[in-house]
């Protein structure tokens, strides 16, 4: 995989994305998560690698031969419990275009079109893997659909974690001409009878999903530093917590990444504070310690989805190297299931203690400042309402993270006995990102108010550079009035925060 990019116009932080003069080469093997991202998002433009229409072309001259001396499932087969149904040669022609079409049930919402561009990203970049046998012309017609911006309609819902079949079969359906294109179009293509299975045979949906849900949070949990550090601020928080020798003692690499960050952010070496307790309230002082797992999670999940958005997983497997048709069980993702279990359950401590510094940041005795940082007449409400927002949305938050991993399913009349429910994982996280957003916001309202009222002059540090920026940005009311437009203002600067 290869990356262009205009060095004038590319960003400069660690997440800034070039502009859509980058071009990214897809050839199978080292398409990053953050590449997958910038072509949804950013328009980043795609090029096929030569060598992997070339590799395309072997593996499907590979399985065609293989076809015609033996059984190979879903090519000369059905599929599901119908894999002894040898296809009846007369018609053989139409089988490709069945299996699309009673393959494509999808229902609910359609996907939104940067979910919808991963996905195409990411198939077409496990197709340049090698180990499908599609004919090369499919992979020209995805790349050219991205090329010209061409989107089909794609359902969210019809997967449970043993192959994307649904959302698939509808982008096959479309490059065949049989379903219309949502946005744009390219003109339509043959589908041979051993491409659809070879072409449905992935889960790159569902990983577009939860590449996009990674970013996110891993932009969200990076944003919660610099909103702690200014929880810290109104709260007085100890520096000890964060103390590098601390840390040394109890390794953890998240525990120990989070205290550096927080050391960072609040410019502890040039600027050291004094805090107002001999210990805090564990929403600051045992911060590393819960947020260290959940960094070490998202870093996990990326791991499986380096692995996964570059692998030949089709069933069957045609192996170039040996010219041998391989059937196996890599639809199965639990790895990526698991992986999400784990995010979402270490998100769930992680948000327990926003909720917690929000209560502290509405306590005097913390804070010194009045009950509810209310401003105006005796028994003003101040921004009391945060507190029903934030534990509305972490309840959300806790249901969002049960696990998905403990349920499977039994299909197609018994010979399907497993489900990672990988679809839904990724759906849950979507959920728990979006509620853990809006605890953030409710978090960093109190915290910029307490700051406020107190009149607070922080140093040239990033989160007083923080501070300053999301003042302006909420436009913050003293008396009592409605909160629903400083939350809304709030949740705009969370992302900015990630940068800080």
């Amino acid at each position: 995989m290869e990356i262009a990019v205009d060095e004038a116009q590319a960003g400069t932080g660690a997440d800034d994305f070039p502009t859509s003069a980058t071009r990214i080469t897809v050839n199978g093997i080292g398409l990053r998560c953050a590449d997958v991202v910038r072509i949804a998002r950013s328009q980043a433009s795609v090029e096929l690698a030569e060598d992997a229409i070339e590799r395309a072309r072997e593996a499907s001259e590979i399985a065609e031969r293989t076809g015609a001396e033996r059984a190979v499932y879903g090519r000369t087969t059905g599929v599901g419990a119908n894999r002894d149904h040898i296809v009846d040669s007369g018609s053989a022609v139409e089988h490709g275009l069945r299996l699309l079409r009673s393959h494509a049930g999808g229902t609910g919402e359609p996907r939104s079109p940067e979910s919808v561009r991963a996905c195409m990203a990411i198939r077409l970049n496990q197709l340049a893997a090698g180990g499908s046998g599609v004919h090369p012309r499919v992979l020209r017609a995805l790349s050219s659909a991205l090329g010209v911006g061409a989107l089909p309609t794609v359902h969210t819902r019809g997967a449970i974690g043993t192959g994307d079949l649904t959302a698939l079969a509808e982008v096959g359906l479309t490059l065949a001409g049989e379903n219309p294109w949502s946005i744009g179009g390219i003109p339509p293509i043959v589908i041979n009878p051993g491409d659809a299975l070879a072409f449905i045979s992935s889960n790159a949906a569902t990983l577009a999903s939860v590449t996009l849900a990674w970013h996110d949070l891993r932009r969200l949990l990076r944003a919660s530093h610099v909103v702690t550090a200014l929880s810290f601020l109104a709260l007085g928080g100890s520096p000890e917590a964060y103390a590098a020798e601390v840390h040394a003692a109890r390794p953890h690499p998240g525990s120990v990444e989070c205290a550096a960050a927080m050391r960072r952010v609040l410019g502890l070496e040039e600027h050291p504070v004094s805090g107002r307790r001999l210990q805090d309230p564990f929403g600051l002082r045992a911060f590393p310690q819960v947020q260290g797992p959940a960094l070490e999670a998202i870093d996990a999940l990326e791991s499986v989805l380096a692995i996964d958005i570059n692998a030949a997983a089709e069933n069957p497997l045609i192996s170039r190297e040996t010219g041998t048709v391989f059937h196996h069980g890599h639809f199965s993702t639990a790895h990526l299931a698991l992986a999400l279990d784990r995010v979402r359950a270490a998100l769930h401590h992680v948000a327990e203690l926003s909720a917690t510094r929000l209560g502290d940041l509405v306590e005097p005795e913390q804070t010194g400042l009045p009950a509810f940082l209310a401003s105006g007449p005796s028994g003003s409400s101040g921004i009391m309402i945060l507190e029903y927002v934030t534990h509305d949305a972490l309840a959300e938050l806790r249901h969002a993270a049960a696990p998905v991993t403990l349920g499977t399913a039994v299909i197609s009349r018994g010979l399907e006995d497993h489900a990672s429910f990988t679809t839904e994982a990724a759906r849950s996280t979507a959920t728990a990102i979006d509620a853990y957003r809006t605890m953030l916001a409710c978090e960093l309202l109190a915290a910029v108010r307490a700051l406020w009222l107190a009149d607070a002059q922080l140093p040239d540090v990033p989160a007083g550079r923080a501070y300053a920026a999301a003042r302006d940005t909420i436009a913050l009311t003293a008396p009592d009035h409605q909160l629903t437009g400083e939350i809304a203002r709030a949740s705009t600067v969370i992302d900015r925060l990630a940068d800080y």
